[in-house]
């Protein structure tokens, strides 16, 4: 495995790539503070692959964990809530490191310039942490229906730190059958991990179009071990995309009732629901 890598993108966001971890962070500010946020983010990069896989064993453990870092204890707090199911801190692992950059970045930038930070986002495979000053807003892109738009705002008085999207046929395994699950969330651990658990619960058991493989045999380490994930989902009927929503939807809701996320999007072939209103749902503008 190569070394950190932080490098300038030619729009001005930082590239930071280490092993499995690809992150476009971008900002707005004063010079000098956005320079004081990238010095402190690129410190704290250089060594947080180093923290996770010194904890991997008990990260790919089911939760309820004990660990130690604080990019590991921030991904066993996002799933502790969820524990009455299977999973992993691994299932908040891309928003933690999200949220741990942006936090970086932050702290950077107020100790070295303060009061000159607009806004910062890390996009860590589409996993995102944002921080907003007062007055200013984000424009997301997330997955959305052929023909609808495909963006969401998250202006500063919102309580969304995090989006997360998870689904059968991102570059995570899904339990489920989900095109995507689009979550807003207090941070994006929060988002990240609820993304994984609706995805999942997106499903028709034992349905023949349907296909799906254990998951060691796809990634030999997954903390999945043998559970069958899908490799591919065949055309589906009304009734059957509606079923499958609605166990997602259901899992959803029950999150949001708990406080846990702020909204969710489920997207199956062409068919979406949602929980949460317009703060998910794609809007123009």
């Amino acid at each position: 495995m190569t070394g950190a890598l932080v490098a300038r993108l030619a729009d001005g966001r930082l590239h930071l790539q280490h092993g499995p971890i690809d992150v476009i962070l971008g900002a707005a500010g004063t010079p000098a503070a956005v320079a004081a946020g990238e010095r402190a983010v690129a410190a704290r990069f250089t060594v947080l692959l180093a923290e996770l896989a010194a904890e991997l064993p008990a990260l790919r453990s089911p939760a309820p964990v004990r660990v130690h870092g604080p990019v590991a204890q921030a991904m066993a707090a996002a799933v502790a809530p969820h524990a009455a199911v299977f999973v992993t801190p691994m299932a908040a692992v891309a928003g933690a490191v999200a949220d741990a950059l942006v936090a970086a970045f932050v702290a950077g930038a107020a100790d070295g310039a303060p009061g000159g930070l607009r806004h910062v986002h890390a996009n860590n495979g589409g996993d995102i942490a944002l921080h907003l000053e007062p007055g200013e807003v984000l424009r997301a892109a997330i997955a959305a229906r052929p023909g609808l738009p495909d963006r969401i705002r998250i202006a500063s008085e919102d309580p969304v730190r995090g989006i997360a999207t998870s689904g059968w046929g991102g570059r995570s395994l899904s339990l489920g059958i989900a095109d995507a699950v689009t979550v807003l969330a207090g941070s994006a651990a929060a988002a990240d991990a609820a993304a994984t658990l609706i995805a999942n619960a997106v499903d028709l058991p034992g349905h023949p179009a349907v296909a799906r493989r254990p998951a060691r045999d796809i990634q030999a380490d997954s903390d999945l071990g043998d559970r069958p994930v899908t490799v591919g989902v065949g055309p589906l009927g009304p009734e059957m995309r509606a079923q499958a929503l609605a166990r997602g939807l259901a899992v959803a809701e029950g999150m949001r009732a708990r406080g846990l996320i702020v909204a969710a999007a489920l997207f199956l072939q062409g068919d979406t629901v949602a929980t949460g209103g317009a703060s998910v749902l794609p809007q123009s503008g």
